[in-house]
């Protein structure tokens, strides 16, 4: 895999790690306040307006793996000059404005999806993902045929501390990597069958949803059941990161990212089983860490900005109608949720309840899962 373009379709495949983008251009410069003050969370809680539950109980019992989460109107989004967890300016750009929001009632599942979940829908369907499909010239014009081969993206902590403006040091495009492996052709996923399924991009996890009489949530459905009902809480479970001294979700604690600097704090390094922590208010596990979550919308910069010029309280939003990255014009994206395992105070703090990440709808990695949702 030497060839030139190997790096242009690595590259491309790539586009799935911009869950930091914007947050790149502070992190010189920043890193060593962030450190000093990770915990020290800001809110802006005056900016939120309480969250108006419904009543409806359904009767019958939730499907198995779900929880009955009620829906009504909420404040979504964040404080984008205060919600980090330093207040670095900007960081959360495209999650503000704070604006009004109401969803009906719905079901969700209690975890991600796991690797035994999704191995269950792969032998009933035969279903093969996309990190498992040889690309195509057609979706790849200028690479040589040598360089189409299957794989995925692969999180590989760099030997030594670097510079945190280029995400492309600690990712490499690994042939063979997907669900089944997910650190490459020698790695497996047997004694991980609790763990979160990897490595599926937006199209594997539509496709699983609907074999499984489900569907992707969407963003507003996905912050409204993270929140648990409470109001402008920096994250699922409340607005101190350690309460008591103890983390509550899985994230890296450490130097980022090199070898050895996830310290495990949280009692895991790397990626963990789901359900190790305290569920959020709604009977909710890992609503932040452990892997990134599909939602169902349009990455959109400017879509919440849109959504409060309305005045209005916006009832079940779909998301925008058109996807628009300006930092990758040409690239099409649905947003992630809820952060992952590499998130760090020192990088990227999108575990916080408001955020957002993206991702390009064909790019796979090994801290991109996703959870369903099922209608009343």
């Amino acid at each position: 895999m030497k060839n030139k373009t190997f790096w242009i379709f690595a590259l491309l495949t790539l586009s799935i790690i911009s869950i930091a983008y914007s947050y790149t251009k502070f992190a010189g410069k920043e890193e060593k306040k962030v450190a000093e003050c990770h915990d020290i969370p800001v809110t802006a809680e005056s900016e939120f307006k309480p969250t108006i539950e419904n009543k409806f109980k359904p009767e019958t019992k939730a499907p198995k793996g779900m929880v009955w989460i009620p829906g009504g109107e909420f404040s979504m989004g964040t404080n984008v000059e205060d919600e980090s967890l330093c207040s670095i300016k900007g960081v959360t750009k495209d999650a503000a404005p704070i604006h009004r929001v109401y969803v009906d009632g719905y079901y969700m599942d209690e975890t991600e999806v796991t690797n035994e979940e999704f191995e269950k829908f792969v032998k009933a369907t035969g279903y093969v993902t996309v990190a498992e499909q040889k690309p195509t010239k057609e979706e790849f014009p200028t690479a040589s045929e040598e360089d189409l081969v299957t794989g995925s993206v692969v999180f590989t902590p760099t030997p030594k501390a670097v510079n945190l403006n280029n995400f492309l040091q600690w990712w490499r495009y690994e042939p063979g990597a997907d669900w089944r492996h997910p650190e490459g052709p020698q790695s497996t996923i047997k004694g991980k069958e609790k763990y979160p399924v990897v490595h599926v991009v937006y199209e594997d996890a539509a496709a699983y949803a609907k074999w499984a009489g489900k569907r992707l949530p969407t963003e507003a459905e996905w912050e409204f059941a993270a929140r648990g009902g409470k109001t402008g809480n920096l994250y699922a479970w409340g607005n101190d990161l350690k309460p008591k001294g103890k983390f509550q979700a899985n994230i890296y604690q450490g130097h980022f990212p090199i070898k050895d600097g996830d310290t495990g704090e949280d009692g895991y390094k790397g990626i963990a089983p789901t359900a190790q922590y305290a569920p959020n208010a709604y009977g909710l596990y890992d609503m932040a860490g452990n892997v990134w979550e599909w939602v169902n919308d349009w990455y959109s910069i400017d879509y919440y900005k849109s959504l409060a010029e309305s005045g209005k309280v916006t009832k079940n939003p779909q998301g925008p109608n058109a996807y628009y990255d300006p930092n990758d014009p040409t690239e099409i994206k649905r947003v992630h949720r809820g952060g992952s395992f590499l998130c760090t105070d020192q990088y990227c703090t999108r575990y916080m309840v408001g955020t957002r990440g993206k991702g390009e709808i064909r790019s796979a990695a090994n801290h991109v899962g996703f959870r369903c949702v099922k209608s009343k």
